[in-house]
Protein backbone atom coordinates (compact mmCIF):
# COMPACT_ATOMS: atom_id res chain seq x y z
CA UNK A 1 0.00 0.00 0.00
CA UNK A 2 1.50 3.30 -1.08
CA UNK A 3 2.07 6.09 1.44
CA UNK A 4 -0.46 8.91 1.51
CA UNK A 5 0.96 12.14 0.06
CA UNK A 6 -0.22 15.44 1.53
CA UNK A 7 0.57 19.08 0.80
CA UNK A 8 0.01 21.62 3.58
CA UNK A 9 0.01 25.21 2.37
CA UNK A 10 0.01 28.63 4.01
CA UNK A 11 1.85 30.63 6.62
CA UNK A 12 2.97 34.22 6.95
CA UNK A 13 2.52 34.38 10.73
CA UNK A 14 2.90 32.02 13.66
CA UNK A 15 -0.90 31.93 13.82
CA UNK A 16 -0.93 30.02 10.52
CA UNK A 17 2.37 28.15 10.80
CA UNK A 18 1.96 26.58 14.27
CA UNK A 19 -1.45 25.01 13.44
CA UNK A 20 -0.04 23.74 10.13
CA UNK A 21 2.84 22.02 11.93
CA UNK A 22 0.43 20.64 14.55
CA UNK A 23 -1.65 19.06 11.74
CA UNK A 24 1.51 17.60 10.19
CA UNK A 25 2.53 16.06 13.53
CA UNK A 26 -0.95 14.57 13.96
CA UNK A 27 -0.83 13.11 10.43
CA UNK A 28 2.51 11.45 11.19
CA UNK A 29 1.15 10.18 14.49
CA UNK A 30 -1.81 8.48 12.76
CA UNK A 31 0.08 7.37 9.63
CA UNK A 32 3.86 7.49 10.24
CA UNK A 33 4.71 6.65 6.61
CA UNK A 34 2.72 9.53 5.06
CA UNK A 35 4.69 11.98 2.93
CA UNK A 36 4.19 15.66 3.75
CA UNK A 37 5.30 18.66 1.70
CA UNK A 38 4.70 22.24 2.83
CA UNK A 39 4.15 25.10 0.39
CA UNK A 40 4.86 28.60 1.71
CA UNK A 41 5.66 32.11 0.53
CA UNK A 42 9.27 33.06 -0.20
CA UNK A 43 10.62 35.47 2.39
CA UNK A 44 7.99 34.64 5.02
CA UNK A 45 8.68 32.99 8.37
CA UNK A 46 7.39 29.54 7.32
CA UNK A 47 10.48 29.15 5.11
CA UNK A 48 12.52 29.03 8.33
CA UNK A 49 10.08 27.53 10.88
CA UNK A 50 8.89 24.56 8.82
CA UNK A 51 12.36 23.10 8.05
CA UNK A 52 13.27 23.69 11.72
CA UNK A 53 10.32 21.45 12.61
CA UNK A 54 11.68 18.74 10.29
CA UNK A 55 9.52 19.12 7.16
CA UNK A 56 10.30 19.93 3.53
CA UNK A 57 8.96 23.19 2.13
CA UNK A 58 8.68 24.73 -1.33
CA UNK A 59 8.34 28.52 -1.68
CA UNK A 60 6.03 30.50 -3.98
CA UNK A 61 6.92 34.05 -4.96
CA UNK A 62 3.64 35.52 -3.72
CA UNK A 63 2.62 38.43 -1.50
CA UNK A 64 -0.54 40.23 -0.45
CA UNK A 65 -1.95 43.59 -1.50
CA UNK A 66 0.09 46.44 -0.01
CA UNK A 67 -2.35 48.99 1.34
CA UNK A 68 -1.54 52.57 0.40
CA UNK A 69 1.14 51.72 -2.17
CA UNK A 70 0.10 51.41 -5.82
CA UNK A 71 3.72 50.97 -6.96
CA UNK A 72 4.28 47.92 -4.73
CA UNK A 73 1.13 46.28 -6.14
CA UNK A 74 2.15 46.57 -9.80
CA UNK A 75 4.05 43.28 -9.66
CA UNK A 76 1.14 41.36 -8.07
CA UNK A 77 -0.40 39.99 -11.32
CA UNK A 78 3.03 38.67 -12.39
CA UNK A 79 3.61 37.10 -8.96
CA UNK A 80 0.17 35.50 -9.05
CA UNK A 81 0.74 34.07 -12.53
CA UNK A 82 4.19 32.78 -11.53
CA UNK A 83 2.81 31.25 -8.33
CA UNK A 84 0.04 29.48 -10.23
CA UNK A 85 2.54 28.03 -12.69
CA UNK A 86 4.82 26.90 -9.85
CA UNK A 87 1.82 25.42 -7.98
CA UNK A 88 0.80 23.36 -11.02
CA UNK A 89 4.40 22.15 -11.32
CA UNK A 90 4.57 21.18 -7.62
CA UNK A 91 1.29 19.24 -7.89
CA UNK A 92 2.48 17.44 -11.04
CA UNK A 93 5.79 16.43 -9.45
CA UNK A 94 4.67 15.58 -5.88
CA UNK A 95 1.28 14.08 -6.89
CA UNK A 96 -0.52 14.68 -3.56
CA UNK A 97 -3.66 12.78 -2.59
CA UNK A 98 -4.97 15.80 -0.66
CA UNK A 99 -4.03 19.47 -0.25
CA UNK A 100 -4.61 21.35 3.02
CA UNK A 101 -4.84 25.15 3.18
CA UNK A 102 -4.34 26.88 6.54
CA UNK A 103 -4.46 30.49 5.34
CA UNK A 104 -1.73 32.92 4.31
CA UNK A 105 -0.49 34.02 0.89
CA UNK A 106 0.58 30.59 -0.38
CA UNK A 107 -2.77 28.90 0.27
CA UNK A 108 -4.65 30.60 -2.57
CA UNK A 109 -2.57 29.57 -5.61
CA UNK A 110 -1.97 25.97 -4.51
CA UNK A 111 -5.62 25.31 -3.58
CA UNK A 112 -6.84 26.85 -6.83
CA UNK A 113 -4.32 24.74 -8.75
CA UNK A 114 -5.59 21.66 -6.86
CA UNK A 115 -9.15 22.47 -7.92
CA UNK A 116 -8.06 22.69 -11.58
CA UNK A 117 -6.35 19.29 -11.32
CA UNK A 118 -9.27 17.63 -9.50
CA UNK A 119 -7.26 17.03 -6.32
CA UNK A 120 -9.43 17.19 -3.17
CA UNK A 121 -8.58 19.93 -0.71
CA UNK A 122 -9.44 20.85 2.84
CA UNK A 123 -9.53 24.40 4.21
CA UNK A 124 -8.70 25.05 7.84
CA UNK A 125 -10.46 28.37 8.51
CA UNK A 126 -9.13 29.74 11.78
CA UNK A 127 -11.14 32.93 12.16
CA UNK A 128 -14.79 33.63 12.95
CA UNK A 129 -14.98 35.75 9.80
CA UNK A 130 -13.73 34.14 6.59
CA UNK A 131 -11.59 36.18 4.20
CA UNK A 132 -12.41 36.75 0.53
CA UNK A 133 -9.97 34.09 -0.77
CA UNK A 134 -11.21 31.33 1.54
CA UNK A 135 -14.87 32.15 0.81
CA UNK A 136 -14.16 31.76 -2.90
CA UNK A 137 -12.05 28.60 -2.49
CA UNK A 138 -14.61 27.17 -0.08
CA UNK A 139 -17.10 26.64 -2.92
CA UNK A 140 -15.04 23.72 -4.26
CA UNK A 141 -13.46 22.54 -0.99
CA UNK A 142 -14.24 18.96 0.02
CA UNK A 143 -14.16 19.88 3.70
CA UNK A 144 -13.91 23.14 5.68
CA UNK A 145 -12.73 22.77 9.28
CA UNK A 146 -13.77 25.75 11.42
CA UNK A 147 -13.29 26.98 14.98
CA UNK A 148 -16.39 29.12 15.48
CA UNK A 149 -20.16 28.79 15.13
CA UNK A 150 -22.30 30.36 12.39
CA UNK A 151 -19.81 29.74 9.57
CA UNK A 152 -22.63 28.74 7.18
CA UNK A 153 -22.74 32.39 6.11
CA UNK A 154 -19.38 31.85 4.39
CA UNK A 155 -19.25 28.18 3.36
CA UNK A 156 -21.52 25.35 2.14
CA UNK A 157 -23.12 24.00 5.34
CA UNK A 158 -22.80 20.33 4.32
CA UNK A 159 -18.99 20.58 4.16
CA UNK A 160 -18.37 22.42 7.44
CA UNK A 161 -16.95 20.59 10.44
CA UNK A 162 -16.37 22.41 13.72
CA UNK A 163 -13.01 21.15 14.95
CA UNK A 164 -11.45 24.15 16.67
CA UNK A 165 -7.98 25.42 15.85
CA UNK A 166 -4.91 23.21 16.32
CA UNK A 167 -2.66 24.36 19.15
CA UNK A 168 0.89 23.57 20.19
CA UNK A 169 0.33 20.90 22.84
CA UNK A 170 3.53 21.78 24.71
CA UNK A 171 2.37 25.42 25.07
CA UNK A 172 -0.97 24.63 26.75
CA UNK A 173 0.39 21.99 29.13
CA UNK A 174 0.33 24.17 32.28
CA UNK A 175 -1.01 21.78 34.94
CA UNK A 176 0.80 22.22 38.29
CA UNK A 177 3.38 24.57 36.75
CA UNK A 178 2.39 27.86 38.47
CA UNK A 179 5.24 27.88 40.99
CA UNK A 180 7.78 26.55 38.49
CA UNK A 181 6.73 29.20 35.94
CA UNK A 182 7.09 32.02 38.47
CA UNK A 183 10.46 30.67 39.58
CA UNK A 184 11.73 30.43 35.98
CA UNK A 185 10.72 34.05 35.38
CA UNK A 186 12.21 35.14 38.71
CA UNK A 187 8.83 36.24 40.07
CA UNK A 188 6.97 35.71 43.36
CA UNK A 189 4.36 32.92 42.89
CA UNK A 190 2.17 34.47 45.61
CA UNK A 191 1.83 37.90 43.96
CA UNK A 192 -0.83 38.67 41.32
CA UNK A 193 0.71 38.43 37.86
CA UNK A 194 -0.37 39.75 34.46
CA UNK A 195 0.97 38.26 31.23
CA UNK A 196 1.02 40.72 28.32
CA UNK A 197 1.68 39.19 24.91
CA UNK A 198 1.43 40.70 21.44
CA UNK A 199 2.79 37.71 19.51
CA UNK A 200 6.29 37.16 18.13
CA UNK A 201 6.41 40.54 16.37
CA UNK A 202 4.80 42.43 19.24
CA UNK A 203 1.91 44.89 19.54
CA UNK A 204 2.67 48.60 19.78
CA UNK A 205 -0.60 49.47 21.52
CA UNK A 206 -0.12 46.86 24.27
CA UNK A 207 3.46 48.02 24.84
CA UNK A 208 2.47 51.70 25.06
CA UNK A 209 -0.41 50.88 27.41
CA UNK A 210 1.83 48.98 29.83
CA UNK A 211 4.74 51.44 29.72
CA UNK A 212 2.46 54.44 30.30
CA UNK A 213 0.88 52.90 33.40
CA UNK A 214 3.78 51.07 35.02
CA UNK A 215 3.52 53.31 38.13
CA UNK A 216 -0.11 52.22 38.72
CA UNK A 217 0.81 48.55 38.31
CA UNK A 218 3.76 48.81 40.70
CA UNK A 219 1.69 50.76 43.21
CA UNK A 220 -0.70 47.77 43.39
CA UNK A 221 2.33 45.41 43.72
CA UNK A 222 1.25 43.53 40.58
CA UNK A 223 3.86 41.57 38.59
CA UNK A 224 4.12 41.83 34.81
CA UNK A 225 5.41 39.26 32.32
CA UNK A 226 5.80 41.63 29.40
CA UNK A 227 6.54 40.07 26.02
CA UNK A 228 7.31 43.06 23.81
CA UNK A 229 8.00 41.40 20.43
CA UNK A 230 11.15 41.84 18.40
CA UNK A 231 10.13 45.18 16.81
CA UNK A 232 9.82 46.95 20.17
CA UNK A 233 12.16 45.21 22.60
CA UNK A 234 15.35 47.24 22.05
CA UNK A 235 13.65 50.64 22.35
CA UNK A 236 11.84 49.63 25.52
CA UNK A 237 15.01 48.24 27.09
CA UNK A 238 16.92 51.40 26.08
CA UNK A 239 14.32 53.51 27.90
CA UNK A 240 13.69 51.35 30.97
CA UNK A 241 16.76 49.15 31.35
CA UNK A 242 16.87 45.37 31.50
CA UNK A 243 16.22 45.18 35.26
CA UNK A 244 13.67 47.97 35.52
CA UNK A 245 11.93 46.58 38.63
CA UNK A 246 11.74 43.16 40.38
CA UNK A 247 8.01 43.00 39.56
CA UNK A 248 8.52 43.56 35.82
CA UNK A 249 9.98 40.93 33.51
CA UNK A 250 10.60 42.42 30.03
CA UNK A 251 11.16 39.79 27.32
CA UNK A 252 11.47 39.97 23.54
CA UNK A 253 10.04 36.49 23.06
CA UNK A 254 8.71 33.76 25.34
CA UNK A 255 10.53 30.51 24.58
CA UNK A 256 8.63 28.71 27.37
CA UNK A 257 5.11 29.97 26.74
CA UNK A 258 3.64 27.24 28.94
CA UNK A 259 5.55 28.60 31.93
CA UNK A 260 4.35 32.15 31.27
CA UNK A 261 0.74 31.00 30.92
CA UNK A 262 1.09 28.95 34.12
CA UNK A 263 2.57 31.84 36.13
CA UNK A 264 -0.14 34.33 35.08
CA UNK A 265 -3.37 35.15 36.90
CA UNK A 266 -4.63 37.31 34.03
CA UNK A 267 -3.69 37.42 30.35
CA UNK A 268 -3.76 40.47 28.04
CA UNK A 269 -3.46 39.58 24.37
CA UNK A 270 -4.29 40.33 20.77
CA UNK A 271 -7.15 38.25 19.35
CA UNK A 272 -5.56 36.06 16.69
CA UNK A 273 -7.44 32.81 16.20
CA UNK A 274 -4.50 30.61 17.22
CA UNK A 275 -3.94 32.56 20.43
CA UNK A 276 -7.64 32.36 21.30
CA UNK A 277 -7.56 28.58 20.79
CA UNK A 278 -4.70 28.37 23.32
CA UNK A 279 -6.42 30.72 25.79
CA UNK A 280 -9.59 28.60 25.78
CA UNK A 281 -7.54 25.58 26.89
CA UNK A 282 -5.52 27.63 29.43
CA UNK A 283 -8.80 28.66 31.19
CA UNK A 284 -7.70 31.94 32.75
CA UNK A 285 -9.35 35.39 32.69
CA UNK A 286 -8.45 37.20 29.48
CA UNK A 287 -8.60 40.77 28.15
CA UNK A 288 -8.43 40.90 24.35
CA UNK A 289 -7.27 43.98 22.42
CA UNK A 290 -7.91 43.11 18.75
CA UNK A 291 -5.40 44.39 16.21
CA UNK A 292 -6.99 46.91 13.83
CA UNK A 293 -4.35 46.13 11.18
CA UNK A 294 -5.74 42.84 9.87
CA UNK A 295 -7.93 41.98 6.89
CA UNK A 296 -11.70 42.33 7.42
CA UNK A 297 -11.06 43.27 11.08
CA UNK A 298 -11.26 39.54 11.85
CA UNK A 299 -9.57 39.85 15.27
CA UNK A 300 -12.46 41.97 16.55
CA UNK A 301 -14.90 39.36 15.26
CA UNK A 302 -12.86 36.59 16.93
CA UNK A 303 -12.94 38.49 20.24
CA UNK A 304 -16.68 39.17 20.00
CA UNK A 305 -17.32 35.43 19.64
CA UNK A 306 -15.89 35.09 23.18
CA UNK A 307 -17.46 38.25 24.58
CA UNK A 308 -20.99 37.12 23.65
CA UNK A 309 -20.38 34.00 25.77
CA UNK A 310 -19.06 36.12 28.69
CA UNK A 311 -15.72 34.37 28.17
CA UNK A 312 -13.41 37.41 27.76
CA UNK A 313 -13.29 41.19 27.99
CA UNK A 314 -12.69 43.25 24.86
CA UNK A 315 -10.99 46.65 24.77
CA UNK A 316 -10.73 48.51 21.47
CA UNK A 317 -7.21 49.31 20.29
CA UNK A 318 -7.96 53.05 20.14
CA UNK A 319 -8.93 53.22 23.83
CA UNK A 320 -6.45 50.70 25.25
CA UNK A 321 -3.76 53.20 26.18
CA UNK A 322 -6.11 54.97 28.59
CA UNK A 323 -8.25 52.09 29.89
CA UNK A 324 -6.47 48.72 29.55
CA UNK A 325 -4.35 48.73 32.70
CA UNK A 326 -7.21 50.02 34.87
CA UNK A 327 -9.56 47.30 33.53
CA UNK A 328 -6.86 44.71 34.25
CA UNK A 329 -6.33 45.91 37.82
CA UNK A 330 -10.08 45.97 38.42
CA UNK A 331 -10.48 42.41 37.08
CA UNK A 332 -7.61 41.11 39.21
CA UNK A 333 -9.41 42.38 42.32
CA UNK A 334 -12.77 40.89 41.29
CA UNK A 335 -12.43 37.19 42.11
CA UNK A 336 -15.97 36.24 41.09
CA UNK A 337 -15.80 37.96 37.71
CA UNK A 338 -12.37 36.44 37.05
CA UNK A 339 -13.69 32.96 37.89
CA UNK A 340 -16.74 33.41 35.63
CA UNK A 341 -14.59 34.49 32.67
CA UNK A 342 -12.14 31.61 33.26
CA UNK A 343 -14.94 29.04 33.52
CA UNK A 344 -16.70 30.31 30.39
CA UNK A 345 -13.59 30.49 28.20
CA UNK A 346 -12.77 26.93 29.28
CA UNK A 347 -16.19 25.77 28.02
CA UNK A 348 -15.21 26.96 24.53
CA UNK A 349 -12.05 24.84 24.39
CA UNK A 350 -11.66 22.30 21.58
CA UNK A 351 -8.42 20.52 22.39
CA UNK A 352 -8.13 17.75 19.77
CA UNK A 353 -8.42 19.85 16.61
CA UNK A 354 -5.13 18.64 15.11
CA UNK A 355 -6.09 14.95 15.42
CA UNK A 356 -9.62 15.49 14.07
CA UNK A 357 -8.37 17.52 11.07
CA UNK A 358 -5.62 14.99 10.34
CA UNK A 359 -8.17 12.17 10.29
CA UNK A 360 -10.38 14.18 7.91
CA UNK A 361 -7.39 14.65 5.58
CA UNK A 362 -6.59 10.92 5.59
CA UNK A 363 -10.27 10.06 5.01
CA UNK A 364 -10.31 12.34 1.94
CA UNK A 365 -7.17 10.59 0.67
CA UNK A 366 -8.85 7.17 1.11
CA UNK A 367 -11.96 8.33 -0.77
CA UNK A 368 -9.80 9.58 -3.60
CA UNK A 369 -7.90 6.29 -3.67
CA UNK A 370 -11.19 4.40 -4.12
CA UNK A 371 -12.25 6.73 -6.92
CA UNK A 372 -8.92 6.32 -8.72
CA UNK A 373 -8.96 2.49 -8.52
Amino acid sequence: MKATKIIISGGGTGGHIFPAIAIAKALRSIEPACEILFVGAIGRMEMEKVPAAGYKIVGLNISGIQRGSIAKNLSLPFKLFGSMRKSMQVLSEFKPDVVVGVGGYASGPILFAASLKGIPYLIQEQNSYAGVTNKWLGKKAHKICVAFDDMEQFFPADRILKTGNPVRKEVVDILNKHHAGAELLRLDPLKKTILVTGGSLGAGTLNKSIEKHLPELLKQDVQIIWQTGKFYYKDIIDRLGLDFHPNVRILEFLNKMDMAYAAADLIISRAGAGTIAELCIIKKPVILVPSPNVAEDHQTKNALALVKNNAALLIADRSAEDTLVFEALSLLQDKQRSKTLADNIGKMALSDADDIIAQQVLDLAKERGKECN
